[in-house]
């Protein structure tokens, strides 16, 4: 009697030993952006939000454009956007891209001045310290850049810049400087806090490819130099893992690709995530696993229902 019940006991201790070791805490959220492009896009907008809400993902982060380059930058198209993102079953919190206001002097946009429609979507998206969506989280938005935000979940950091493709606005001294040293300072406070914090990830979200491959050589593209310079500096001093989520090429990749400039080696603790994009739909799912020691796992999930350009 006494042995079975040793067995017993001894079988129970197994059964818990391994649910805990297996026990985890996953945060699953999406990435995704350069949609919609089109009216069919348009049409796919909420299915694929549906989709992402069904995947349990905690919240979404579009990474910008949510317009073509060369269609019209009429108060409207944002007003529509903005109706189909606040009728999201999550989240949502949307990063500016360059199609909706550094493109915008184009005539084909309509000839619209760039700060003032980035103006515009500030007082049209980022009116209160909200996400968009039927479920909105709080977030901490930065004084005078209100799309400039940060919010925790799950031991991670999440931060989104305003830094538009493909040049980040460079040539327009007068708005790119302030707004640039603002985008440093977000940069480093949100670091700043995740180290006090020990915190074991942050995943960063902007819309412009930063060509972090010609950064590594030395040919950093204009108006990103500060920023690859600060972000190098800053991962270094980070004990966790950080990711980079941008879109703007429309190429989609999950990868490596910081390297340290002398060694040309790795940077082992970054890994960069970059969304599908027009004419190509779909979304990059996202996860914090407290059981994976680099924290963050991605994989991409192709929208089925996909045309060419019209």
């Amino acid at each position: 009697m006494r042995l079975a019940l040793r067995l017993a006991v001894c079988a129970l201790l197994l059964v818990l030993a391994t649910t805990s070791a297996t026990a985890r805490t996953v945060l699953q959220f999406a990435v995704f952006g350069d949609t919609p492009y089109s009216d069919f896009e348009r049409t796919q907008l909420p299915l694929m939000l549906d989709d992402i809400a069904q995947h349990e993902s905690a919240f979404a982060i579009h990474v910008g454009d949510i317009k073509s380059g060369h269609s019209r930058c009429d108060d409207a198209v944002y007003l529509d956007i903005l109706g189909a993102f606040q009728a999201a079953p999550l989240p949502l919190i949307y990063v500016p891209g360059d199609n909706e206001w550094t493109d915008c002097p184009r005539p084909a946009c309509g000839g619209f001045d760039a700060v003032e429609r980035l103006g515009f979507l500030r007082r049209t998206f980022y009116r209160d310290d909200r996400s968009l969506g039927q479920r909105p989280i709080r977030l901490t938005r930065q004084a005078g850049y209100p799309e400039n935000v940060r919010w925790e979940m799950a031991g991670v950091m999440f931060v989104a810049l305003n830094m538009p493709g493909d040049r980040n606005n460079v040539n327009q001294t007068e708005e790119y400087g302030p707004r640039n040293q603002a985008n440093l300072l977000w940069l480093s406070e949100a670091f700043r806090q995740a180290r006090e914090k020990k915190l074991r990830g942050l995943l960063l979200a902007i819309q412009a490819n930063p060509f972090i491959e010609a950064d590594n050589e030395g040919a950093t593209k204009p108006g990103f130099k500060d920023f690859m310079d600060r972000l190098r500096n800053e991962v270094a001093a980070f004990d966790g893992q950080v990711a980079l989520a941008h879109g703007d090429t429309h190429n989609v990749q999950i990868n490596r690709p910081l390297t340290e400039r002398k060694t040309h080696k790795p940077i082992a603790n970054f890994i960069r995530i970059e969304t599908y994009g027009a004419p190509f739909l779909g979304w990059i799912h996202g996860a914090v696993d407290d059981a994976d020691p680099r924290v963050f796992r991605f994989d991409q999930r192709p929208w089925p229902h996909s045309l060419p350009l019209q």
